[in-house]
C-alpha cells in the first residue's frame, strides 16, 4: 500500500447516512483508506467555501451522503453542505429521473447505486469529486443527458435560451472577450451598441455572481459553456 499519505494529503471526507447501519459501515470502510481522513460534525461546521489562495491549496471536503431516496431530509443535508463549501456526493438506494435531477441542481458531484457501492467505488466516488470531476453510472449519465436535450427543447429553446443558463447573445458576447476583444471591437462585430455589450456582461456577472469579465470568462470556460 506503500507509505501513509501526509495529513495535508489526504481527502478530509464527512460521512451523513440517514440510517446508524450505514453510518457504521461506511465510517468503517473509508476509516481503511490511507488517503481519506474522516472529519466530524464539528469539522463540518467550520468549513467555509474557499477564498483565500491559502484554502485554495487545502484538500476540499467531501460530503458523503447516503440515502434510500432523495426526500426533503437528504435534500436538506447536500444542501447545507454545499454551503458549507463542500464537494457533495450521493449514495443512493432509489434514483429515479426526478431525484437524479435534483441532485445535479443541488451540485452533487457523484452518484453511486447502493447495490454498488463497493469500497474501491466508494473511494473512487470520492477521489473524483475531491479532483473537481464527476461519477455517474453509464445509464444515470444517459437518463440525465436524455433530460437536459428534453428540457432544451421543450423549455428553453422557445425563450431562447441554452441548458447552460445563457443566451445565444450571452454565449456570443463571452466568447469574443475571450478572445480578447474589447467592447468597442465587440459591439462592432455583433452590431450592437457599446451600452448593449456592457449590459451584457453586467447581467452575467450579476447573475452567476462573478467578480468581473475576465472571471465571467474563466468560468465559462471551465463549465464548458461556451
Amino acid at each position: 500500500m506503500g507509505e501513509p499519505l501526509g495529513e495535508q494529503h489526504r481527502i478530509p471526507v464527512w460521512v451523513k447516512a440517514l440510517d446508524p447501519l450505514s453510518q457504521f459501515g461506511l465510517v468503517h470502510t473509508l476509516r481503511q483508506c490511507p488517503e481519506i481522513s474522516l472529519i466530524g460534525d464539528a469539522d463540518l461546521a467550520a468549513q467555509r467555501p474557499a477564498q483565500s489562495a491559502d484554502q485554495r491549496i487545502a484538500p476540499p471536503v467531501v460530503a458523503l451522503v447516503a440515502v434510500d431516496s432523495l426526500d426533503a431530509g437528504a435534500v436538506q443535508v447536500l444542501r447545507a453542505a454545499t454551503q458549507r463549501g463542500c464537494r457533495t456526493v450521493l449514495i443512493g438506494s432509489t434514483i429515479d429521473d426526478e431525484a437524479l435531477m435534483t441532485a445535479v441542481e443541488l451540485g452533487v458531484s457523484g452518484v453511486l447505486r447502493r447495490t454498488e457501492a463497493t469500497g474501491d467505488r466508494i473511494v473512487h466516488l470520492v477521489q473524483a469529486a475531491a479532483a473537481g470531476d464527476g461519477s455517474l453510472p453509464p445509464d444515470l449519465l444517459g437518463r440525465l443527458l436524455g433530460q437536459v436535450s428534453r428540457m432544451q427543447r421543450q423549455v428553453l429553446a422557445p425563450r431562447g435560451l441554452s441548458h447552460t443558463g445563457l443566451s445565444d447573445r450571452e454565449t456570443q458576447v463571452l466568447r469574443l472577450v475571450a478572445d480578447g476583444k474589447d467592447t468597442q471591437e465587440i459591439a462592432r462585430e455583433l452590431s450592437y451598441s457599446e451600452r448593449t455589450v456592457k449590459n451584457v456582461l453586467h447581467d452575467v456577472t450579476s447573475r452567476l455572481q462573478l467578480r468581473n469579465r475576465s472571471h465571467a470568462v474563466a468560468y465559462a470556460l471551465r463549465e464548458g459553456l461556451i
